[in-house]
């Protein structure tokens, strides 16, 4: 048995490979969720003008990974205080996002928010709304940095604790 789960936290090639080194993670597709247009391209994304956000959608075996440990990854891979940014990429598409696939997702991802709000003095900004349609990215987004060598694009987080 396999879940899904559904990730915005940022330019998703680093958020990619996050998810795709752990234990019990059986495939992940980086692509575009949140959006109004439909088989929107990075072009169209990168335009500002379609909604959608750089999403990772992560398949997982729950008996061997749970949503929580990859709610764990989802806040250390990004800064959940940042607004439609991370670092030096800025627009809605780079927003923050949990898009849930069922109620006990969302009733994770809520407390799971109120939880990790604990570890930053700035408010948390990402948005826990419903998975909608799922665009697969470009070809060449996929698996991008270890077609390059890297495992990560960015430096670790300090917590602002």
């Amino acid at each position: 048995m396999t879940n899904k789960a559904t990730f915005g936290a940022g330019c998703f090639w680093g958020v990619e490979a996050a998810f795709r080194q752990l234990v019990g993670v059986t495939k992940t597709r980086a692509g575009y969720a949140g959006g109004t247009l439909d088989n929107p391209t990075y072009e169209d994304v990168c335009s500002h003008t379609t909604g959608h956000a750089e999403v990772v959608e992560v398949t997982y075996d729950p008996d061997q990974i749970s949503y929580d440990d990859l709610l764990q990854v989802f806040w250390r891979k990004h800064d959940p205080t940042q607004l439609n940014r991370q670092g030096w990429d800025v627009g809605d598409q780079y927003r923050s996002a949990i898009f849930f696939h069922d109620d006990e997702q969302r009733a994770a991802a809520e407390a799971s928010k109120k939880r990790e709000q604990d570890n930053f003095k700035r408010p948390i900004v990402t948005e826990v709304t419903p998975a909608q349609m799922f665009y697969e990215a470009e070809d060449y987004h996929q698996q991008y940095l270890e077609k390059r060598g890297r495992s990560t694009c960015t430096p670790a987080l300090r917590r602002t604790a």
